[in-house]
């Protein structure tokens, strides 16, 4: 009669070690799949912003050959590949190279009140910065899926499950976008 207590309570921990093993490993799984989904979303986007640049190039064009070497670089990097989670920071360089084409091609149209009224050129604008919203958007919901995904493996003892079946951190992705523009700086000492 005294053994029944005992088996029940080993019975008992043992199952609930058991659940919470499957559990925290299914998290892992869970949260690995935001993160490729996540990816897919950004993945998207940036193709879609990639997919801009020949028109912008030609409308810059039609201003002059000069103004269109300012894509000179951004036609070496070619197409954006899709690219693994894990490689975000490598996606993050290429993407940043383009990035910058983007911004002068745009600062370059300062410079040009034809080329800046344009109606053609206002569309193509008006489309980059909705897309590069939408970069932004799916960057923060993936950053947000590598930080639940990290912390799960960072913390005890879900470490232990995670140096196990192998999960590994992911890097964040960190994009500066063309249509990003810093606050100008405002004097306001007296004179």
């Amino acid at each position: 009669m005294p053994l029944a207590p005992i088996v029940m309570v080993t019975g008992f921990v043992l199952f609930v070690s058991v659940a919470w093993y499957l559990s925290t490993y299914n998290r892992f799984v869970k949260y690995r799949n935001r993160i490729e989904e996540s990816w897919s979303s950004i993945d998207v986007a940036l193709k879609r912003r990639f997919n801009l640049i020949p028109n912008l190039q030609k409308a810059v064009a039609a201003y002059g050959s000069h103004e269109a070497r300012v894509f000179k670089e951004t036609d070496s990097v070619g197409a954006a590949p899709k690219e693994a989670a894990a490689d975000a920071p490598q996606r993050a360089a290429s993407e940043s190279r383009i990035s910058q084409g983007l911004d002068g091609l745009l600062a370059l149209a300062e410079d040009y009140p034809d080329l800046k009224a344009s109606h053609n050129f206002l569309s193509l604008q008006a489309r980059l910065s909705d897309v590069e919203t939408d970069i932004q958007t799916a960057r923060q919901k993936f950053n947000r899926a590598v930080g639940r995904y990290n912390t799960l493996i960072d913390s005890i003892p879900s470490n232990l499950i995670a140096r196990k079946f192998g999960f590994t951190k992911v890097d964040y992705f960190t994009l500066e976008l063309a249509t990003q523009r810093e606050v100008p700086s405002i004097d306001l000492g007296k004179k």
